[in-house]
């Protein structure tokens, strides 16, 4: 029996997602709940495991294609050991998508290796698995296959990530001594080439403004273009949709976290050494959102038009930073864990989504959501509601500072938290008394 895997939903706004990795190949043999694929999103990168049990027969989405949720993407010979039930030898192991042929406008004089970018480019005779965001950038600025090929790659097994090309593209712009370049690959710099043509474009960069084109490529010129790959436009979708959706209004509280960062310093070589990862404050402020909301139940509640759809469990969504987006896995029933239990969930969920092995149902559902501005030193912030939610707590930077006391000035431990909410629900004082209890729950805090 042929059992069909079919493209999951990794999130509830989610209706697509690419193909980054088979790590099976046609006519090998699979096991239930092995992972034998990588996709991605615009909210999390996963592994997706095998159904059943049996031999991989067909693939139908090749490595580097966009499919819509719930689309079939492999069948799987369910309970079949050996070939003898697998499709016939003749089948390709991975599809090989054609070559794209080079533009029309592309320069006479440049070489071919220069307008043909591979699907995948040839590192120590094997295939060099290059994500859809990285052949586009490479198409966009006419990376060749001998420059692709001396690009470092950090990604897994030194596959190129964005920030790779990125990079490599920088040093490029502001250097023409690029590495590795072969003679036969036009290099244009801030001067021209000594012979062009005079009918074509200087470059196969894409159309730019009058004001001129790509750093390096062409004199006067002091910005560069770089095209925004599908997760920053779904991102971008997704903020639009939620502002348009949702009437913004964010209020800022000062808490004073003195005694909570004292107690966190005394007891936190202790917690490591017991859980095997550190108590970061993270867990302080899921707890306290967590009993703040059991006393402000629209807070954890959606819209659906003129309806109010109160929810009873509290499932709280932390935003965590992968290379270059955020993912915000959730807390299922943070409302029913200790500080400990919240700490274990929180290192638990991030790890793993950074490793790219969350599951989809670990990544919607939430019913409130907390993103840590001060990672980088932030004091606040006015994020946006991840809809259907109604409300989302920014946590910003600790920071000491002089503060009046008792007509007495102290150093204090001090940071703010900024709370964004939807006014067509929640009015000015039910979301600052909600924010207000935070507050005091964190200044005094009921040490264990």
């Amino acid at each position: 029996m042929q059992v069909e895997m079919i493209m999951p939903q990794m999130g509830e706004s989610i209706v697509e997602g690419t193909i980054v990795r088979w790590r099976k190949r046609v006519g090998e043999m699979v096991q239930k709940d092995e992972m034998i694929l990588e996709i991605s999103t615009d909210k999390v990168d996963s592994e997706i495991p095998a159904p059943v049990s049996g031999i991989l027969v067909e693939i139908l989405a090749e490595e580097g294609k966009t499919v819509a949720v719930k689309s079939p993407i492999a069948r799987i010979a369910a309970g079949e050991t050996s070939q003898a039930g697998a499709v016939a030898p003749a089948v390709s192991p991975l599809p090989e998508p054609p070559v794209q042929a080079a533009a029309a406008d592309f320069s006479a004089s440049a070489a071919p290796e220069s307008v043909i970018v591979p699907e995948a480019a040839a590192v120590a005779g094997e295939r060099r698995f290059l994500s859809p965001v990285v052949k586009k950038i490479a198409r966009e600025f006419d990376l060749s296959d001998s420059e692709l090929n001396n690009i470092r790659g950090r990604g897994e097994n030194q596959r190129i990530t964005k920030q790779d090309i990125l990079e490599y593209l920088s040093r490029k712009g502001g250097d023409s001594s690029v590495e590795a370049m072969p003679p036969a690959v036009p290099v244009r710099t801030s001067t021209p080439s000594p012979a062009p043509q005079p009918a074509q474009p200087p470059s196969p960069a894409p159309a730019v403004s009058p004001a001129g084109t790509q750093p390096g490529r062409a004199p006067g010129v002091d910005h560069e273009i770089v095209p925004m790959d599908h997760v920053r436009k779904r991102i971008a979708e997704h903020m639009i949709i939620s502002k348009q959706t949702s009437a913004h209004v964010t209020s800022v509280a000062e808490v004073d976290v003195t005694p909570l960062v004292q107690y966190r310093e005394g007891i936190k070589r202790t917690f490591e050494a017991r859980e095997g990862f550190p108590l970061t404050y993270t867990a302080f402020f899921i707890e306290a959102a967590a009993r703040a909301l059991r006393e402000f139940p629209l807070i954890n509640a959606s819209l659906d038009g003129d309806k109010i759809i109160i929810k009873k469990s509290i499932h709280i969504g932390i935003a965590v930073g992968l290379e270059d987006k955020l993912i915000v896995p959730v807390i299922r029933d943070a409302g029913r864990l200790n500080l400990a239990g919240i700490a274990r969930a929180v290192n638990d969920l991030a790890t793993r989504a950074r490793n790219r092995q969350l599951k989809p149902d670990e990544v919607q559902g939430g019913t409130i959501s907390i993103t840590n501005i001060g990672t980088f030193g932030n004091l606040w912030g006015t994020p946006i509601i991840n809809q259907p939610q109604v409300a989302i707590l920014g946590t910003g930077a600790i920071k000491k500072r002089p503060v009046v006391i008792n007509d007495a000035i102290a150093i204090r431990s001090m940071m703010y938290l900024s709370l964004t909410y939807d006014h067509r629900l929640i009015d000015g004082l039910y979301g600052g008394r909600f924010l207000q209890m935070i507050v005091q729950l964190l200044e005094n805090y009921k040490f264990d």
